[in-house]
């Protein structure tokens, strides 16, 4: 994939693994200078044995990779793609028919998708904190890129009246504190304000063992619709953002606080939306909820910790599956995922 319109090379595993063991691999397949992407069909049974030591090479490389890997299986595969399989940043379980939705989003924006799939290798490694730190890193260097200022120039911030009532609610009752997203007019967007008040409630809540319960909520139809996008790119710069949000990170708090924050979503639950929640030890989903990672349409990677939060729920593989292809998911499928942790009947 050398070009927008360039039909990608379909590689055997043992094509590709005689290119991956070539020490001039990375850069053939790299996003910079060369096919932007390395797809692998897997085969149902094995070729002959190959050399464990080879297979661990590979494994390395995959890993090494400047460009995004994509596996494609069907229900039976091979052990020696067994082996490798986990080295892969996407997985298609679905054969052939899957590629072009993951595809395509790379064509648009590949300096941001290689930026993505580097980002969760590093985040599957490591803690929540490193985590968070080299997202926030990555995100703002995105800022600065082509791909997130050609979508600023095209974008344009509206004007809205001020909201009457607080960004968040919050509420104590004996050991439990509500927390209620308050922007149903904006189905919740992650704006500034409300994220300050939401970092103010979590706060109180690490502070005050008391307090054994939290529950975190949104008002509207939406539990959160992610980011503001008004707001997108108003720092002064994309150094200072990244200062503040290693400062004032709401998923950072909620790790910390997750085994005493119970998360009810329900309708969009897009970007933050669904990076936050996914940082607690039980999320309960509406049936109407349905979850999205949008930001790679912007030339960024998701930014309100879902790198950490969602690689270590359902793991690398999917939730770059998520952020590449920006598709929904379902309640049902969530679940199916271990996204949330139960799925509840709508009421109203």
């Amino acid at each position: 994939m050398t070009g927008p319109d360039a039909e990608p090379h379909i590689h055997s595993l043992r094509e590709a693994i005689e290119r991956l063991r070539s020490p001039y691999a990375l850069e053939e397949l790299a996003t910079l200078t060369g096919e932007g992407v390395l797809i692998v069909d897997l085969p149902a049974a094995d070729e002959g044995p190959i050399d464990p030591q080879l297979l661990e090479l590979v494994r390395e490389r995959l890993g090494q990779l400047a460009c995004p890997s994509i596996a494609i299986r069907e229900k039976q595969i091979s052990t020696c793609a067994e082996a490798l399989l986990s080295a892969f940043d996407v997985v298609l379980e679905g054969g052939m028919s899957g590629l072009e939705p993951v595809l395509a989003p790379m064509r648009e924006k590949p300096l941001a998708s290689l930026a993505l799939v580097q980002l969760l290798r590093h985040n599957e490694l490591n803690d929540v904190h490193q985590g968070l730190v080299a997202e926030s890193i990555v995100y703002s260097i995105l800022q600065t890129g082509l791909e997130f200022g050609a979508w600023a120039k095209r974008h344009v911030p509206r004007e809205r009246p001020p909201w009457p009532e607080p960004a968040v609610l919050k509420e104590r009752r004996g050991a439990r504190l509500s927390i209620t997203l308050n922007r149903p007019d904006r189905h919740n967007a992650f704006a500034l304000e409300l994220r300050d008040g939401l970092v103010e409630g979590l706060e109180l809540a690490l502070f005050d063992d008391s307090i054994e319960e939290v529950v975190l909520r949104g008002n509207g139809p939406s539990f959160c619709s992610g980011g503001d996008l008004d707001e997108f790119g108003s720092f002064p710069d994309p150094v200072t953002a990244h200062a503040v949000r290693s400062t004032r990170n709401p998923g950072r708090l909620l790790a910390a606080l997750a085994p005493r924050v119970r998360a009810q979503v329900h309708g969009a639950c897009v970007g933050a939306g669904a990076e936050l929640p996914a940082f607690v030890s039980r999320i309960e989903a509406d049936e109407s909820a349905w979850f999205q990672l949008p930001e790679l349409s912007m030339g960024l990677v998701p930014g309100a910790g879902g790198t950490v939060s969602l690689t270590k729920r359902i793991g690398r593989q999917r939730t770059a599956w998520l952020a590449l292809t920006g598709e929904r998911i379902d309640a049902a499928t969530a679940l199916d995922w271990g996204l949330v942790d139960a799925v509840v009947r709508s009421t109203g």
